[in-house]
């Protein structure tokens, strides 16, 4: 396995693969790598076969975190990263610095960034102003300097995965994006390498998200016809309420193609979930 740090040296790697006619898997991370993620490599590895090559980049992008989010405390541990990657076969680990992702930037000399105007709006893009225009900025950057066949997202990150979709699609990037399923723990909590900061007994208190999607997908199925979003979001909200650590964000019900809002859910619909659990903010999904 080789590491790679340098943006030159990453995109003059993809482009000998690619005039090899090599095909290349990429799963985009930003580190404090978990069982989700390496599926994800696992899946990146069955798409191109054992002569591609698979790359996982491991970067926390500064530019998709608002001024009072996690940047300076998000977990790192970069031994452990790459001990993991090994252990899955993965080619090549691309972990450029801020340096080298955003030449200029602390001098004012960076200036260009990505925006998608339609998907990015609500949810996400209403709770964490600029945040998928990091997203976008950085997942266009990443796919320019690994030249990837096929990339592999997690569906945890359902509207981040449907912004990069549109991004792909719109701006004809010739890489074929796939969202794999969800990991979860044995009680149900999505992998996200937020939880490391669930200490105590909120770690338990997290399924509450699970609860929450599984009370009303169970709402939508016993029902003959379509249910108010308004009542599903009181069902959301009393099924939180006991839980002494956990306050609600926000839950949507959207169609999950063009993630407009719904005001009648039936099945089909796709729910977002969002809640604080003490101080730690964890997102869910699920197809109801």
């Amino acid at each position: 396995m080789r590491t790679v740090t340098s943006v030159v040296s990453m995109q003059r790697l993809a482009l000998k693969w690619r005039g090899e006619k090599i095909r290349t898997g990429f799963v985009p991370t930003m580190g404090f790598l978990h069982e989700g993620h390496l599926a994800l490599v696992r899946r990146a590895r069955r798409l191109v076969g054992p002569r591609g090559r698979v790359v996982v980049s491991i970067y926390v992008n500064p530019t998709q975190f608002g001024p009072k989010e996690d940047l300076g405390r998000y977990p790192r541990d970069f031994k452990r990263d790459l001990s993991l990657c090994r252990a899955e076969g993965v080619d090549v680990v691309f972990a450029p610095g801020d340096a080298e992702m955003y030449p200029g930037k602390a001098e004012g000399r960076y200036s260009t960034y990505l925006i998608e105007e339609q998907l990015s709006r609500g949810m996400e893009g209403a709770a964490r102003p600029g945040h998928f225009r990091g997203v976008a900025t950085v997942v266009a950057k990443l796919f320019n300097l690994v030249l990837p066949d096929v990339a592999v997202f997690g569906a945890k990150d359902f509207q981040q995965a449907a912004v990069i979709r549109r991004m792909v699609c719109d701006l004809n990037f010739p890489v074929k994006i796939i969202v794999a399923p969800t990991v979860r723990e044995p009680d149900g909590v999505a992998m996200s390498s937020r939880n490391k900061y669930l200490v105590g007994d909120l770690r338990a208190q997290a399924t509450v998200l699970g609860h929450s999607i599984r009370a009303v997908r169970a709402a939508v199925a016993q029902s003959a016809k379509p249910v108010a979003a308004a009542r599903l979001r009181a069902l959301v909200r009393e099924t939180i309420k006991p839980v002494p650590a956990a306050k609600l964000d926000y839950v949507e019900f959207f169609d999950p193609i063009t993630l407009a809002p719904v005001v009648a859910v039936a099945r089909g619909t796709q729910m977002a979930l969002v809640v604080f659990v003490g101080e730690t903010r964890l997102i869910d999904n699920g197809l109801l």
